[in-house]
C-alpha cells in the first residue's frame, strides 16, 4: 500500500500551517513549525513567492490533501464522487472526508492524529455497529456507532488520547461516551462542522479545468 514515508513536519512547513500530523507534539513548542516556520529545502528560508491563480489552488488541495492523510488518487476519487452528489461539490468533498472511519476516531478524541487514528482502524481496535471494520478510509453513517473493542479499552495510548483531546471539543454531529470508549453519529456533518481553514472553492476550481 503506498504511503507518505517522509518526515510529515515538513508537510506542516511547506503548507506554512499546523495540520496536526504529529498528535502531541503539535502541541508543544517541540513543533517543527514553531521553530522552523520556512519552507523545507535549501531555499526555504528565502522569502515565501506571492501564489495565484494556478499555485493558489494546489497548496490548497494540497493541504487537505495532507490534512486528511490521502494520496492523490484516492483524493480525486473524492472529489469525483463529490462531483455527482447534488448539493454543493466542495461542501460534498469535506462531508466525503469528514465521514472517513479513521476521521471519525480522529474527532472522536480516540487518537491524537489522524495517522494514529488510521493505525487504531487498521489493526483491528474499531468496531462500526459492533463488526470489525480495519479499512480507515470506510464511511460511517448517522446512526452508526463507533468504539473501541473491548480487549483494547484499557489501553493506555487510547486513554492519554482522550486526556489530551478532551479540551479540543466533539463536533456537533458526533457524540461520545468517555467512560465506555465509544461514540455514535448523530448527523451528516455540516460545513461550519470542519473547524480548519479551508477553501473549498479553489480545490473545485483546480479540479474543474
Amino acid at each position: 500500500m503506498a504511503r507518505y514515508r517522509d518526515a510529515v513536519c515538513r508537510l506542516c512547513r511547506r503548507e506554512g500551517v499546523k495540520l496536526f500530523l504529529k498528535g502531541r507534539r503539535c502541541l508543544t513548542d517541540k513543533c517543527a513549525l514553531e521553530k522552523r516556520n520556512f519552507a523545507p529545502g535549501e531555499q526555504g528560508k528565502a522569502r515565501r513567492p506571492k501564489l495565484v491563480g494556478y499555485g493558489l489552488q494546489l497548496r490548497e488541495k494540497q493541504k487537505v490533501r495532507r490534512l486528511y492523510g490521502i494520496l492523490e488518487d484516492q483524493f480525486r476519487s473524492y472529489f469525483e464522487k463529490a462531483a455527482a452528489m447534488k448539493g454543493i461539490t466542495g461542501e460534498n468533498l469535506l462531508r466525503l472526508l469528514e465521514l472517513r472511519l479513521d476521521n471519525a476516531v480522529y474527532r472522536l478524541g480516540l487518537a491524537t492524529s489522524r495517522a494514529e487514528a488510521r493505525q487504531l482502524v487498521r489493526h483491528g481496535h474499531i468496531r462500526v455497529a459492533g463488526r470489525k471494520v480495519n479499512i480507515p478510509s470506510y464511511q460511517v453513517a448517522p446512526g452508526q456507532e463507533v468504539a473501541v473493542r473491548e480487549a483494547s479499552r484499557n489501553s493506555p495510548t487510547i486513554q492519554r488520547a482522550l486526556d489530551l483531546t478532551g479540551g479540543r471539543g466533539i463536533p456537533p454531529w458526533l457524540e461520545l461516551d468517555q467512560t465506555n470508549k465509544k461514540g455514535r453519529v448523530i448527523s451528516l456533518p455540516k460545513r461550519e462542522d470542519v473547524n480548519f481553514p479551508i477553501q473549498e472553492q479553489m480545490i473545485v476550481e483546480l479540479y474543474s479545468k
